[in-house]
C-alpha cells in the first residue's frame, strides 16, 4: 500500500495523530520537499526519509516535476513495498503530485490511503478569522492564467514562491481589481514566531522582500471593485424593474433595434481614428445593446444572456474543428475562410447559392451587402473577366439612369439608380477597394471643401443662402487647389 500523508501547514502542533503514526512506523518514507518547517520536527524524532527536491531543478515545468514524483513512486513501490508519501499541508489541497500519484495507482490497481491533515486553508481561515460559508475561492499560483476570478467571493492564493510568481499573479489579479485593492499577505500562516501577516495595496505585491514557499495571499470580498460583467447585467436589470427608468422599461427588441447599427458605426469610426479611449467607449455601447436584448428576451421568456454566450461559443467551436477538434489541418487564412463557408451551409442547410445569397442579411450596408452577393457570384465564375468589363457595365447603366430621367418615370429612375449603383460596386470589387470605406472618404473630402466655401463666406460677411451657386462653385474649386 501506498500511504499519503499530509505535514500540515508547518507548525509542529498542526500535525495530526495519524500522520505522525504513519511516519514513525514505516521504514520508506519520501518527502515531496524537505523545505517545509515541520521536517525540523521529524528530524528531531529521528525519522529517516528522502526527498524530491532534486527533481525540481532537472525538469522544465511543475507539471514535469510533480507528474515524476507520481511515476517514480510507483516505481518505488514496486522494488520496496509499502512506502509513505508526505507533502505540506492536506494531501488533498493544491497538491497535482498526490492526484498523479492516485490516478496512478488506480491505473496500477495499487492499494492507497489518504490520511487526512490540517490545510494551509485552515491555518489561513484560523489567522484572518474568514468564514467560508460566504463564499472562498482557493487558486494556485502556477495555475491563476487559467482561473475566473470573481470579487463577489474571497480568494486564497497559494503558492506564490518568488518575486517571479508575485508579479505574475499581482498582473492577473490588476485585469479584474483596482491597484489599490487592499490584500493580506500571509506568510507562514499558523506557525508562531513565524507566521506574518500584513495588509497591502495590490500593486506592492511582488515588492515584498520575504516572499518565499510559505508565502499565500487573501483578496477579501468587494462588491465595489473593478465593474464586471455581472454589474452590467445587475444595471440593466435595475434599469428595467419596477422602479427602474421609464424609458429603459418601455424598449422592445423593436424599439431599439437601429441603436445597434449606429453603435456598430460608432466603432468603426473609433477604429478608423485609432482612438483608444473611444473604442473602448463604443465597444461598450455595443455591449450594452446586447445585454439589453438579452434583458428583454429574458423578461419575455425566450432567452437570456447565457444562451447567447452558449450558443456563440458552440458556433465558434465547431467552425473551427481545426483548432479545437483538431480534425484537419489548415495552414492558411484562405482555407480557413472556405472552411468557415461550407461549415456555414451546413450548419444553415443551404443546399443552393441562391439560398446563400437571401441569406447573406438585408440589415447589411446596401454597398456591402452588393459586395457580398457579388463575391457568392464568383464563386461559380459568373464574374467579369476584368475590370474593363465592369467599367463599360457602369458608363451603360449611366446612360439608363439618364434614358429613365428623360422618361420622368420615378420608379424606372429608381430601378437603374440602383443598376449604377451595382455596377459601382463591382468596379470597386475588381480594384480591391472596399466601397464603404471609398464612400465616407468622399463625403468627409466633401465636408472639408464645403467647410471651406463656409468659412469664406463667413470671413467676408455673406450667408450661404444669398451666395450664388456659381459663386459657390469658384471657391469650391479654390479649396480643390488647396487639397493638392
Amino acid at each position: 500500500m501506498i500511504k499519503i500523508v499530509g505535514l500540515g501547514p508547518g507548525a509542529q502542533e498542526a500535525l495530526t495523530i495519524g500522520c505522525i503514526n504513519e511516519l514513525e512506523n514505516c521504514k520508506n518514507i519520501f518527502l515531496r520537499t524537505e523545505k517545509h518547517p515541520t521536517v525540523e520536527y521529524l528530524n528531531k524524532k529521528d525519522i529517516q526519509f528522502k526527498t524530491y527536491d532534486y527533481v525540481y531543478d532537472s525538469m522544465e515545468s511543475f507539471d514535469e516535476v510533480y507528474l515524476n514524483i507520481a511515476e517514480d513512486l510507483i516505481k518505488k513501490h514496486k522494488e520496496l513495498g509499502e512506502l509513505v508519501y508526505s507533502v505540506p499541508g492536506h494531501p488533498l489541497v493544491a497538491e497535482k503530485s498526490v492526484f498523479n500519484l492516485i490516478s496512478l495507482c488506480k491505473k496500477e490497481n495499487i492499494e492507497y490511503k489518504v490520511i487526512p491533515a490540517v490545510s494551509f486553508i485552515d491555518a489561513m481561515m484560523e489567522s484572518l478569522s474568514i468564514d467560508p460559508i460566504e463564499g472562498l475561492k482557493v487558486i494556485d499560483a502556477f495555475d491563476i492564467s487559467n482561473q475566473v476570478l470573481d470579487k463577489r467571493i474571497g480568494t486564497i492564493i497559494t503558492q506564490v514562491y518568488n518575486q517571479l510568481i508575485a508579479s505574475e499573479v499581482k498582473l492577473k489579479l490588476l485585469q479584474q481589481y483596482n491597484d489599490e485593492t487592499e490584500i493580506y499577505y500571509v506568510r507562514a500562516a499558523g506557525i508562531k514566531e513565524e507566521e506574518s501577516i500584513r495588509k497591502i495595496p495590490l500593486f506592492e505585491l511582488d515588492m515584498q522582500e520575504d516572499i518565499d514557499y510559505l508565502t499565500s495571499i487573501y483578496i477579501p470580498k468587494d462588491l465595489n471593485n473593478k465593474k464586471d460583467f455581472y454589474d452590467l447585467l445587475e444595471i440593466i436589470e435595475v434599469l428595467r424593474g419596477e422602479d427602474g427608468c421609464p424609458w429603459d422599461r418601455e424598449q422592445t427588441h423593436e424599439s431599439i433595434k437601429k441603436a445597434l447599427i449606429e453603435e456598430s458605426y460608432e466603432v468603426v469610426d473609433a477604429i478608423d481614428q485609432e482612438d483608444a479611449n473611444s473604442l473602448i467607449e463604443e465597444l461598450g455601447d455595443i455591449l450594452l445593446q446586447v445585454v439589453f436584448h438579452a434583458s428583454i428576451g429574458q423578461e419575455d421568456g425566450y432567452f437570456n444572456i447565457s444562451d447567447v454566450i452558449e450558443g456563440i461559443c458552440k458556433k465558434m467551436i465547431y467552425r473551427h474543428p481545426h483548432v479545437f477538434n483538431k480534425t484537419e489541418k489548415i495552414n492558411s487564412s484562405e482555407d480557413v475562410i472556405l472552411k468557415w463557408d461550407d461549415l456555414k451551409k451546413e450548419e444553415k442547410g443551404y443546399s443552393s447559392l441562391t439560398q446563400e445569397m437571401q441569406g447573406i442579411t438585408k440589415g447589411l450596408p446596401s454597398l456591402l451587402r452588393a459586395h457580398k452577393v457579388q463575391v457568392k457570384a464568383k464563386k461559380v465564375g459568373f464574374d467579369w473577366n476584368d475590370v474593363s468589363f465592369a467599367i463599360k457595365k457602369v458608363e451603360e447603366e449611366l446612360k439608363e439612369v439618364v434614358s429613365a430621367y428623360n422618361m420622368d418615370s420615378k420608379a424606372k429612375i429608381k430601378e437603374e439608380v440602383g443598376d449604377l449603383l451595382f455596377s459601382c460596386v463591382n468596379v470597386a470589387r475588381f480594384l480591391g477597394i472596399d466601397e464603404e470605406i471609398a464612400l465616407n472618404a468622399t463625403t468627409d473630402k466633401f465636408i472639408k471643401r464645403f467647410s471651406y466655401i463656409e468659412d469664406q463666406a463667413t470671413q467676408k460677411g455673406l450667408n450661404l443662402k444669398d451666395m450664388s451657386l456659381e459663386y459657390m462653385d469658384k471657391i469650391w474649386e479654390e479649396s480643390k487647389k488647396l487639397d493638392k
